[in-house]
């Protein structure tokens, strides 16, 4: 029963999908409000998941896709901005929940309201990085937000396996809350590192694009299963291992690399739908089990508003208080502090964007039903209210109001433009320098069986070609006519210069003379051009064999 309604929930989820983006809507928010108006209807069975299949099935591709897209270098860059608000951010607000909470319901133990509050932290970046790039944040904002939604996503779950281990009584190696989730970043990174290694090395000895991909799909299953089996965090396992193929993705086939964005843009579409939707699915389900637990459903109401205000609270309010520490030591001249990227009003937005998603609703469906001993597992029910109730509400209340922060505080970057210029001409500089360089080491050595005059006209073909495209598709015919032979040493040449252009590229944002964005801007569009050239190749070879 569940696999049909599972597929009914992934359909009805792209039709609204598709609805939200043709009228500028929020889709994550639609699906959510959606969903929990269709759980009203009379009569409509629940959609039950094991939390295992939440947290082990969903969540590390999602990770995983979006590690993969992530710049390692920018990464480095801009880490301190990221551990601030991907960890410490994250910590104070797991703990400024806990607290309150224990405050409140001062009988639940304290992991309980602690994997509350791991649930509620981490930001989802997906909508204010969408919402940035539309109005024009400069690309380090974006770029801080898109590396703290990976790190903040790690760090709450690996506390809330850690808070979640406390009550049940499972996966507990030792008795130190420290210790332990020591152990799970250690290991989790560990683990993911060796994985990706291992799955890098043997892509490179396979080429077969199909058979590549699908182990870059079951990848982060098997780093999830693996860390989570020697008890470390098998999220951290995921992202070190996206992060890891990520930057060494220059290495494999074109084909693959062009498969693995189009897949992994599908999964993300489908997998991010089917958790918001079913999250709101369980609402009417959830309040029933509000109130059969002897809660009223309007104080749990109330109490998830409280969960909704702290969270939105607290993200300004330390991302202020780092500012106003900063101006003050600075004005002191107590201490030489490090580089800040960002300015005042990009601090106020970054601290402003902490809408809540996939990563909260799903985690708020792993908790567990019950403890070792059988008995409910304490508080679940208001964990699941309050993580709509925040999502919801940060969605309507943050993320409405994103843009109307962005235009009034006129968070753009003059020379943004200037800097993504400089860049495009340092492609422009390492290509024509590639293509001549490779042009000329062709012209001295001649192909076998070549006329040296048809080999220098075509090498003059080439060079045409390569530098100006609008003439293009005049040069591809011109050495269609002059016959296959010809036409197939022009391919030749173009899928060289291609290569070595991608190379030299590549070698460039090593050297850090080429920005990492920049340079997969650059690359998916070579990739286009040289999967066009293998295919016509491959096309003529199969009319080369038909023909004999």
């Amino acid at each position: 029963m569940n696999g049909s309604w599972i597929l009914l929930v992934v359909i009805a989820g792209i039709a609204v999908t598709a609805f939200a983006a043709r009228r500028n809507l929020q889709a994550p928010l639609v699906l959510v409000v959606v969903g929990a108006l269709a759980s009203l209807v009379p009569g409509l069975p629940r959609l039950m998941l094991h939390p295992d299949v939440i947290l082990g099935v969903v969540l590390p591709p999602l990770l995983y896709s979006a590690a993969l897209r992530f710049s390692v270098p920018t990464f480095r860059r801009y880490l301190p901005s990221i551990l601030r608000l991907g960890v410490l951010t994250v910590l104070v607000t797991a703990f400024a929940v806990a607290w309150i909470a224990s405050v409140l319901v001062p009988a639940v133990p304290f992991g309980a309201v602690l994997a509350l509050g791991a649930v509620v932290a981490p930001t989802d970046a997906v909508s204010a990085v969408a919402v940035g790039e539309r109005l024009g944040l400069p690309k380090r904002v974006l770029a801080v937000l898109t590396g703290e939604g990976l790190v903040n996503d790690a760090t709450a779950l690996t506390l809330f396996t850690v808070a979640v281990a406390a009550v049940t009584g499972t996966h507990i190696l030792t008795d130190s809350p420290v210790l332990l989730f020591a152990y799970e970043v250690v290991g989790g990174v560990g683990i993911g590192l060796v994985l990706a290694f291992a799955v890098h090395g043997i892509r490179a000895r396979m080429y077969d694009s199909p058979l590549e991909t699908v182990l870059g799909l079951v990848l982060p299953f098997a780093a999830y299963l693996a860390a989570e089996e020697i008890h470390a965090s098998g999220i951290l396992a995921v992202v070190a291992a996206g992060l890891y193929l990520g930057h060494r993705a220059t290495d494999v086939s074109v084909s693959t690399r062009i498969q693995e964005r189009a897949v992994w843009k599908s999964v993300d579409v489908v997998l991010e739908m089917f958790v918001f939707a079913y999250m709101g699915l369980q609402f009417r389900f959830v309040l029933e089990d509000v109130r059969d637990s002897g809660i009223e459903v309007l104080h749990a109401l109330l109490g998830s508003c409280l969960v909704l205000f702290v969270v939105i609270a607290v993200r300004p309010a330390w991302g202020l208080l780092h500012w106003a520490r900063r101006a003050l030591v600075r004005r002191a001249g107590l201490v030489r502090l490090g580089y800040d990227p960002m300015n005042f009003r990009e601090h106020v937005v970054v601290s402003w964007a902490g809408m809540r998603g996939v990563v909260t609703l799903a985690a708020a469906g792993g908790v567990p039903v019950a403890v070792a001993s059988g008995a409910p597992f304490p508080g679940r029910e208001m964990i699941q209210i309050c993580a709509l109730v925040v999502a919801i509400g940060t969605l309507l209340i943050q993320g409405a109001t994103m843009p109307w922060l962005i235009r009034r505080l006129e968070v753009t970057d003059p020379y943004e433009r200037l800097r993504t210029e400089e860049q495009l001409a340092v492609v422009r500089r390492i290509s024509s320098q590639s293509r001549e360089r490779v042009l000329r080491e062709l012209g001295e050595h001649l192909p076998e069986g070549t006329d040296p005059e048809l080999y220098a006209e075509l090498l003059a073909r080439a060079r045409a070609f390569l530098r100006a495209r609008e003439n293009a598709r005049h040069v591809e015919d011109t050495a269609e006519d002059a016959g296959a032979r010809v036409a197939t040493l022009f391919d030749d040449i173009r899928r060289t210069a291609l290569r070595a252009r991608r190379k030299d590229l590549i070698a460039a944002r090593d050297r850090g003379e080429l920005d990492d964005e920049i340079l997969r801007d650059v690359l998916e569009s070579l990739d286009i051009e040289e999967a066009g050239v293998e295919e016509h190749i491959r096309r003529r070879r199969r009319d080369e064999s038909s023909q004999r």
